[in-house]
């Protein structure tokens, strides 16, 4: 484990700062964004405002730090942080750079919100939203079930593609707009790194910086024999402009991105047929999760599949004949069917975008076009040591290719150039798939966590609960779904948590923070929720989870086990014991001594608010009294 550079802190500006007050804004993340993005309202008052800032952002924009002159390293900087990419990754260490009172600027060669806002997660949340609503439109049985009777449903593909667009644009604005109000310098052009702590941008733009972090991101990886010519043979990027919606297409794996463009398209009305090379479908999520999910997702759907094949080679529709597929035995390679369709999606995942980013001026070699780093996302060289002063977080380093992961990992590095030490947890980071239902999930699935109990000697334990138990699921009419825990009964470490439902995606964010916190079950199993409401799927899965060490919680006691624990109006549970001797005395008179001087505060409280309604009520008293008097002079 590599400890961190002795040079991290960044010097600031010899310029004189003036830090405006900053203005609140709303804790709201959208797909990793920070709120700026969402709410585009400047943080710190305007330079027009601030003279003083006004003025010294005229000044020369040169960092003094002390730096040594090997390998051709300057003296003098132009910023302390540069960041290569402007995606979400970018984003969110620009800002928060900007709140640790570093100059930073941002180079960006395309345009400001990477793939996330523009090809990515943004504009594909607005398509689902509409495929989301058509579902519910579609369903007679479930509309019937609720007494509400509908007409047929339909819809304008332009209106629809133009949603999309209108949202990916609002939001790239919104980003682009919040990073200059924050300060930050947005430098157009493709950024290349040209030897330690110099950057160059555009075509003869040189740059220095204290710190460089990469984020270009990715793109659609193609696989060989696939000819896209963007209109019948399609890219993700393709698929969300929906300049068209075929009556049959071919999605050529069953992944994240494979699943949502099949809950789209079928509910547009298309027929989808998924290409998957290895032996079952939805290979990348939990087994059990992923064998509910193709029973409600798929079988029921205008769905088939051919599994354990490639997608040897992919012709586009031309001269009046059909897209041509032509599938291999993924073992054999052997010919195994040719399919025609009307269009073909290739979903196959993402490659790191990383080339002509000059990596060779600092001696690093990528790995399958991948940036290596270490665990604090520092760049590793080819001869396996720390490339000073150069990080790389998301797509393009590859440890976990989520756009809010690439802006945890800019957080991250900005706090460790700033002198703190930091190490993100990766098995903390939840991901999410937004079909309808929802599949979400954080840690590791199950074969995964028994691997590790093997390998490092420990047992494991499986809790599940069901959506149809959840009176708000069945309120809405959407009992189908499932939440899955694993731990560790001796010890109570939450592993993973999986969940296939309603709103699966904003649940699993209470598993995520418990795992990020290191929060026991033992503990979490005395946080209460709001009833009735989705959030006790997880209640009730924490619950009912086994857990061999004594309660922890401060909330609990040897006379009250249940403290904290909310009980809905139906429950009626028997008091739990606990096993083992009793606390020791120091514990409860601590105890007791929190709980007395709550008391007082809270009887302090009480005769304040008494004595100002009696303050208050004098006063309207006396102002009566005046007004009589002087009516009686009159």
């Amino acid at each position: 484990m590599h400890s961190l550079s002795s040079s991290s802190a960044a010097s600031l500006s010899s310029a004189p700062r003036h830090h405006p007050p900053s203005v609140p804004l709303p804790t709201l993340r959208f797909c990793g964004l920070r709120p700026e993005a969402i709410f585009p309202r400047p943080l710190r008052l305007s330079s027009s405002s601030c003279p003083a800032r006004r003025s010294a952002r005229r000044l020369p924009s040169t960092v003094l730090v002390s730096a040594s002159a090997d390998n051709g390293s300057p003296s003098k900087f132009d910023y302390d942080l540069v960041i290569i990419g402007a995606g979400v990754g970018g984003h969110g260490a620009a800002l928060h750079a900007v709140e640790k009172g570093l100059k930073t600027a941002i180079i960006e060669g395309d345009v400001v919100g990477g793939t996330c806002v523009n090809r990515g997660c943004v504009p594909s949340k607005a398509l689902l939203a509409v495929s989301g609503r058509m579902r519910e439109l579609q369903s007679d049985h479930h509309l019937k079930s609720l007494g509400l009777q509908v007409a047929a449903a339909g819809y304008d593909r332009q209106g629809v593609a133009d949603h999309a667009n209108n949202l990916a644009s609002k939001i790239r604005n919104n980003l682009t707009n919040s990073m200059k109000a924050l300060g930050v310098d947005i430098l157009t052009g493709v950024g290349t790194i040209l030897g330690p702590q110099k950057v160059k941008y555009g075509k003869d733009n040189i740059i220095t910086a204290k710190n460089i972090i990469i984020g270009t991101g990715s793109v659609p990886f193609v696989p060989k024999g696939i000819e896209v010519d963007g209109k019948t043979v399609i890219t993700s990027d393709h698929a969300l402009k929906l300049e068209f919606v075929p009556d049959w297409i071919a999605i050529v794996g069953s992944g994240y991105i494979g699943l949502e463009f099949s809950d789209v398209y079928t509910a547009l009305g298309s027929e989808v047929t998924f290409v998957e090379a290895l032996d079952q479908l939805m290979p990348g999520f939990d087994p059990e999760i992923g064998k509910l999910a193709q029973r409600i997702l798929i079988n029921p759907r205008n769905i088939d599949y051919h599994t354990g094949v490639f997608a040897s080679k992919i012709t586009p529709a031309r001269d009046g004949k059909p897209v041509m597929i032509e599938l291999i035995d993924a073992k054999t390679k052997e010919p195994k069917d040719t399919l025609e369709v009307d269009a073909a999606l290739i979903a196959t995942g993402r490659a790191p975008f990383t080339n002509g980013l000059g990596l060779e001026n600092i001696n690093v070699v990528t790995q399958r076009g991948f940036v290596p780093v270490d665990e604090r996302m520092r760049v590793i060289d080819a001869d396996g040591k720390l490339v000073p002063h150069v990080y790389c977080i998301g797509d393009a380093n590859g440890k976990m290719m989520l756009a809010h992961a690439a802006s945890a990992q800019g957080i991250s590095v900005v706090e460790q150039v700033t002198g703190k030490d930091h190490i993100l947890n990766h098995l903390s980071i939840p991901a999410a798939c937004f079909t309808h239902p929802e599949i979400s999930m954080v840690g590791l699935t199950e074969p995964q966590a028994k691997e590790k109990a093997d390998k490092e000697g420990f047992t494991i334990s499986v809790a599940k609960t069901s959506f149809k138990a959840n009176t708000k699921a069945l309120a809405e009419n959407e009992g189908e779904g499932l939440a899955k825990m694993i731990y560790r009964p001796d010890n109570g470490e939450i592993l993973g948590v999986h969940i296939f439902g309603l709103h699966a995606a904003d649940l699993i964010h209470e598993a995520s923070n418990a795992i990020a916190l290191g929060t026991k079950i033992q503990d979490i199993k005395f946080a209460v929720h709001a009833h009735p409401t989705l959030s006790e799927v997880l209640d009730e899965l924490f619950k009912s989870a086994k857990v061999n060490s004594p309660v922890s919680s401060p909330g609990a006691s040897r006379d009250n086990p249940t403290a904290g624990m909310a009980r809905k109006p139906h429950e009626n549970h028997a008091p739990r014991q606990e096993k083992g001797g009793e606390r020791g005395s120091s514990s409860s008179d601590s105890a007791r001594s929190s709980q007395f001087q709550s008391i007082l505060m809270s009887l302090s409280e009480f005769y304040a608010l008494i004595l100002g309604c009696l303050y208050r009520t004098l006063m309207l008293a006396k102002a009566s009294l005046d007004n009589l008097f002087k009516r009686s002079i009159r």
